[in-house]
């Protein structure tokens, strides 16, 4: 087994992909927790079809994708922030629309490129396997960013997600750690779409806090559990992958994840 895992990691392709797809990971659970406890799960969802929107036309424009979509996307997380507390437009209705026209754009702009069904694909459900170095090192950058933030200022955050009017009375800046927050969920989605594409990269948020909320009772517990099944899953998926899609598999084995945890959970309490 260890000199089958040693030959497959001899490639260079593969290393890359578990660099990236680790990072990615942590940075995903560690978000995807804030994001399900505010239930605002569905904007890594409607992020990654703003990213999908971007890329599309950054190829149309032959511009490099990831220095087009990162500040899209990171635009489109703040509009939507803003739009969520607009009271005539609620947060799903924001999510819903912008999503819905990035995605048109997206699509009519791949068109007007000329653009194949793989390039398409590649938007759409991941290329991990093909990263090139620069690929590696920007989503390494962004990734230790993510991750050293979300250390720095957890507890801030935490407290505005818990209770933002009790925060905020509390001196804590709401609206400052809010869009810090929809920042690092921004660079999160423009990273992760590498991995599993624009149409999967919610389940890579998602997924692993909610596994996680079924065992662990605390906040830290679930935050280290959700570290810890996001990162096996990426693994095992990325080992079941070498004859099948890579984000597609990443994604079932997250799923995988959640319905083993939801199974062990009802066995702790009915014990």
């Amino acid at each position: 087994m260890f000199e089958y895992l040693s030959e497959m990691f001899s490639y260079t392709f593969l290393r890359y992909a578990l660099i990236v797809g680790v990072l990615v990971s942590l940075c995903a659970a560690l978000l995807g927790v804030l994001l399900v406890l505010r239930r605002f799960s569905m904007i890594g969802d409607g992020l990654s079809h703003v990213g999908f929107g971007a890329l599309s036309v950054a190829y149309a424009l032959s511009a490099a994708p990831m220095a087009v979509a990162v500040p899209v996307v990171i635009a489109a997380a703040f509009l939507l922030l803003g739009l969520s507390e607009n009271k005539k437009i609620k947060g799903d209705s924001a999510i819903a629309v912008v999503s819905s026209s990035a995605l048109a754009i997206g699509v009519v702009a791949n068109a007007l490129a000329g653009g194949s069904a793989t390039d398409l694909n590649g938007y759409l459900f991941g290329s991990i396997l093909a990263l090139e170095k620069s690929d590696v090192i920007l989503s390494v950058i962004l990734s230790v960013v993510v991750i050293v933030l979300f250390v720095l200022f957890k507890n801030r955050i935490f407290a505005v997600t818990f209770d933002a009017p009790f925060a905020g009375s509390a001196g804590v800046h709401v609206r400052f750690y809010n869009m810090l927050l929809a920042l690092l969920i921004a660079i999160t989605v423009v990273v992760g779409m590498q991995i599993v594409g624009s149409m999967l990269i919610s389940s890579l948020i998602i997924f692993p806090a909610l596994a996680a909320m079924q065992i662990a009772e605390s906040f830290r517990g679930v935050i280290l559990l959700s570290a810890v099944l996001s990162v096996v899953s990426f693994l095992v998926g990325l080992l079941c992958s070498l004859t099948l899609p890579a984000g597609a598999m990443i994604v079932l084995c997250n799923l995988a994840m959640l319905l083993v945890c939801t199974v062990i959970g009802k066995c702790i309490k009915k014990a």
